[in-house]
């Protein structure tokens, strides 16, 4: 396979990869054993008519049984799990610039972990890529009819609990600094006002870092919450900076001499923030550079 072909097809592969994993490091994973599955069939002599469909093909048989090897070590993570942040501004890699849609979105990767391997390949293929049935079909080995009940069955589960979205980028900009205002601010009276009734905050640490085990529900809880977190980053003279991860508003957090603490993306729907998204595990924020030691910096362990 030259190089040409590796650069043009890296980007659609790890698209798939990301999607199906919610995972940097594990997409890169299936990506390169694609890749190597791939040249081997090209030195036995295999006939290829479309590399990108073939590229999809075996990505995507590769990602089903990651997730499914995937799904035993996270129901033993140890408290909230959460996926790991893309963000364009940290990352060189062109192939993580994937396109903004829902299905990127921090919420959304959560939300599909409620569904099976297949059904999570099936939608992704239909709902990200718009691929036909006939070839989804044929890249999971199973009918067109039974791909059509597989996505119904997985529509019926995320519609259930689909998040609403915002497509305003620049309101969604403006809001997030707003709302970062506030917080240094401490006008608990403004943060809460920017909230939605039924927002959602949830941490993931991984058992690596302090917290939260269960998420915080209502405007006026997390609105207490993050005037913690605030105070604490003060104390310790943290640097937040407003930016985007998977395509929404997000916050880093740095340590005083600039090393990577934590990435909170947030989702916002109606004018309002739906649900705040803390990734402090360092072992799921080690491919934006340089992580700190957050149990150092707050004089505490895990």
């Amino acid at each position: 396979m030259s190089a040409l072909q590796y650069d043009t097809l890296r980007p659609l592969m790890f698209s798939i990869a990301y999607r199906m994993l919610g995972s940097v490091a594990e997409a890169e994973d299936v990506v390169q054993e694609a890749f190597l599955r791939m040249h081997k069939s090209e030195l036995d002599g295999v006939a290829v008519d479309s590399p990108d469909a073939f590229a999809t093909t075996v990505t995507t048989r590769l990602a089903i049984d990651a997730l499914r090897s995937a799904r035993v070590r996270r129901e033993q993570y140890v408290g909230q799990w959460l996926p790991e942040p893309l963000m364009i501004s940290d990352d060189a890699d062109p192939a993580h610039r994937l396109e903004a849609d829902e299905t990127v979105s921090t919420a959304f990767l959560v939300l599909l972990e409620s569904l099976s391997p297949l059904e999570r390949a099936v939608f992704v293929l239909r709902e990200a890529f718009g691929y036909e049935y006939a070839d989804i079909a044929e890249i999971v080995e199973k009918s067109p009819a039974n791909c059509r009940q597989i996505l119904t069955r997985a529509r019926r589960a995320i519609d259930e609990r689909r998040p609403r979205f915002d497509p305003d980028l620049s309101r969604q900009a403006e809001l997030s600094r707003g709302f970062l205002a506030a917080a240094q601010d401490g006008d608990m009276d403004a943060l809460t006002r920017l909230l939605a009734d039924d927002v959602v905050f949830v941490g993931d640490g991984g058992g690596k870092v302090p917290a939260l085990a269960q998420p915080v529900r209502g405007p006026i809880q997390v609105a207490r919450f993050l005037g913690g977190l605030l105070k604490q980053a003060r104390r310790t003279a943290m640097r937040i900076d407003t930016d985007s991860a998977n395509g929404m508003p997000a916050w880093r957090v740095h340590a005083s001499d600039g090393a990577l603490l934590a990435v909170m993306t947030m989702e916002i729907a109606d004018g309002r923030i739906r649900a705040l998204h803390n990734q402090m595990n360092p072992d799921k924020l080690h491919h934006l550079g340089t992580v700190g030691d957050l149990n150092t910096i707050l004089g505490r362990t895990p």
